[in-house]
């Protein structure tokens, strides 16, 4: 019993705040001997009520050891003005795009040589690449139904490829 009351009293006397967030959590940590081995416990008592979701995502890595320091207020206000401004510049994209949508007009930026962003005349560039469509196979965004079938069959262009020769190393 005095083993249990005496734990319990050392969890009180022995811990050290950490920090505060903005909601006003507040971080402990303490070292403990746990098996013969000294180990650091970190935790959160929470203002109001428990939300787990009111901690911010520098505390959560400090509290589960991916961070060996606790954050600064100093940090966690330069953080939290980056956040703003990504909200800010999100907000302004969702205003342009809105805009765009209205107006029937959307800006894209330009791919390949000529400027065009349309994804098949970029492809058209590359005629000996694999993925590209053949001239006869394009018209009007359908592909003619007339398509040559892929062999199964390796192929190689070398002068000592042989289809089959080839064995995986055996160990």
């Amino acid at each position: 019993m005095s083993k249990l009351f005496s734990k319990f009293l050392g969890f009180f006397s022995s811990r050290t705040l950490v920090g505060v967030d903005k909601v006003g959590n507040r971080y402990f940590t303490r070292v403990e001997e746990i098996d013969g081995i000294m180990k650091e416990k970190r935790w959160v008592i929470f203002k109001g009520e428990e939300d787990p979701t009111s901690i911010p995502v520098e505390w959560i890595c400090w509290l589960n050891g991916q961070r060996t320091k606790a954050p600064t207020p100093e940090e966690l206000i330069e953080l939290e003005a980056r956040r703003e401004l990504v909200k800010q510049n999100i907000a302004i994209l969702k205003k342009k795009e809105e805009e765009e949508r209205k107006s029937g007009v959307r800006k894209s930026k330009s791919i390949g040589k000529g400027g065009s962003p349309d994804l098949r005349s970029f492809i058209q560039q590359f005629p000996d690449a694999t993925f590209a469509p053949k001239k006869d196979e394009v018209s009007d965004g359908k592909d003619v139904a007339k398509k040559e079938e892929r062999s199964t069959e390796p192929t190689g262009s070398g002068k000592t490829f042989k289809p089959g020769a080839w064995q995986p190393p055996s160990s």
